[in-house]
């Protein structure tokens, strides 16, 4: 597959791949290397930024030039380390944007940020949303719980329970901003719309504009348990319909019908959840060997209130489920089994399953055409869904939480899974150890000009005319469909 990888940051493709830095005749890892550049001063550092971009990344480091002002004495206030970390924040991506919730100031794992930035640019000056300031006042933001984003707005909840909202169009400051009092436990914006839904303690709100533009609470929902999973309905007229599942209840909320089950089964949680226009898949934890039941993925039509069908049969618990951008009559869910499944819901069976990852299945998206499927161990993997082969794939140091391409590019996120570091003291201020602790966001670009047939690479171009074919000639920048 002919992919070129960018980055926000200028950093060379081969040092995103590899995560080492070459000295000499060997390939360090980047902390050790960080750790050997830390005996530099700044003259020595200006003199290696000059040998290659790798080592210029690596001198120009925020981690080598905080101690050196430090030690100038520029920077008088110090913190420990230990003292500065946060749990990394969810990333979303949006039609035309990525939002990034969090940036680093100095080597703090958050700072609170909210910065935006255009994939169609990738600059690297990305615009930072302003902050309402919090109930305590002045000080440090509080971190960032989740974002969200669609083509007109970008929604943010912080660790204080306050939720911004931004207009893409408006400018940096919040057009809406509203509190909880106590902790944000999920968020959900509309995908096409202006709605916003937040689940905090025992209770859902549904935040949305009326027609002059005033925000406004439709509807706020009491429900018996701790909201797990949330998301609005797209495509909605009148009051914003929405789907929460807490533990094991699954429910349907309406500012007409309130509190309704959508489903409910003593004991069997559910372990993931997306949201169609007209339906809801979820998948559910049975009580396995114990009853001889597997673990499934149940869609529900939302008109009607009832299960369409049942789908999955498998020992390990669904991790995730893409239905909203799937192909009609089709789904795509990762399981903790390692495999990767793509369902026919009509015909209520597998159409496809694929085995790829070391670890249980994190993220998953899907097209016409091709999967894309994101494991705990950072591999990423690109799939010819109607052959069942892996075209491509890209390993990174963290989990993957996040999947998402159209056409063109593919965007994909790692968040730590540990937010501690390790080493024989944790408490020891030393910044090159926790930079393996940061997340990372990868931005890759397929054929620019799919029609240009200097675009394609020889290996993935064929004549069609050849009696036996391989999975690396079939045309990759051509869809079945028009062959």
């Amino acid at each position: 597959v002919a992919l070129r990888t960018h980055h926000s940051f200028s950093i060379p493709w081969q040092f995103l791949l590899s995560n080492c830095v070459p000295f000499f005749d060997v390939q360090l890892p980047y902390e050790l290397a960080l750790k050997i550049f830390q005996y530099l001063g700044k003259a020595e550092l200006g003199r290696c930024a000059q040998v290659s971009r790798t080592w210029k990344v690596l001198a120009e480091d925020e981690v080598l030039w905080y101690r050196l002002c430090q030690g100038e004495g520029y920077l008088t206030e110090h913190r420990s380390l230990s003292h500065c970390l946060a749990p990394a924040d969810h990333i979303i991506p949006g039609s035309s944007n990525f939002n990034l919730p969090a940036c680093l100031g100095r080597f703090w794992y958050t700072s609170g940020e909210v910065r935006l930035w255009d994939t169609r640019t990738w600059d690297y000056t990305a615009p930072v949303l302003a902050a309402v300031a919090g109930p305590g006042g002045a000080g440090a933001p509080p971190h960032v719980s989740f974002v969200r984003i669609n083509s007109s707005l970008a929604v943010a909840a912080y660790e204080d329970g306050t939720v911004s909202v931004w207009s893409l169009l408006l400018g940096q400051e919040p057009i809406h901003h509203f509190q909880h009092n106590q902790h944000i436990q999920a968020l959900a914006l509309a995908p096409g719309g202006s709605a916003v839904a937040t689940a905090s303690g025992f209770q859902v709100r549904v935040e949305s504009p009326d027609d002059r533009g005033f925000w406004q609470t439709p509807a706020t929902f009491e429900i018996q348990k701790l909201v797990n999973f949330l998301n609005l309905v797209p495509d909605v007229t009148g009051s914003p319909v929405a789907v929460a599942a807490a533990e094991d209840i699954v429910y349907l909320l309406k500012a007409e019908d309130p509190g309704r089950i959508l489903h409910s089964v003593y004991g069997q949680p559910v372990t993931c959840l997306d949201v169609a226009a007209h339906e809801a898949a979820f998948g559910i934890k049975t009580f396995g060997w114990l009853l001889n039941e597997p673990n499934q993925i149940l869609l529900y039509n939302l008109e009607t209130n009832q299960c369409v069908t049942k789908v999955g049969s498998s020992i390990g618990e669904f991790s995730c489920v893409n239905l909203h951008s799937s192909p009609p009559n089709m789904l795509v869910a990762g399981n903790k089994d390692r495999r990767v499944r793509v369902f026919d819901v009509r015909r209520g069976a597998a159409a496809c399953s694929v085995y790829g990852h070391q670890l249980g299945v994190t993220a998953v998206r899907m097209d016409d055409w091709k999967m894309v499927s994101g494991g705990e161990e950072g591999l990423v993997c690109v799939w010819d869904q109607r052959m069942a082969t892996k075209l491509w794939e890209m390993h990174a140091r963290h989990p993957v939480r996040l999947v998402w391409f159209n056409s063109h590019s593919l965007i994909t996120a790692n968040i730590p899974e540990e937010k501690n570091p390790r080493g024989s003291s944790i408490t020891e201020d030393d910044p090159s150890l926790h930079r393996k602790y940061r997340g990372v966001i990868y931005s890759y670009e397929f054929s620019v000009d799919q029609l240009a047939v200097d675009s394609v690479l020889p290996i993935c171009r064929s004549s069609y005319d050849e009696l036996t074919g391989y999975n690396y000639n079939i045309g990759l920048a051509v869809p079945y469909d028009s062959i």
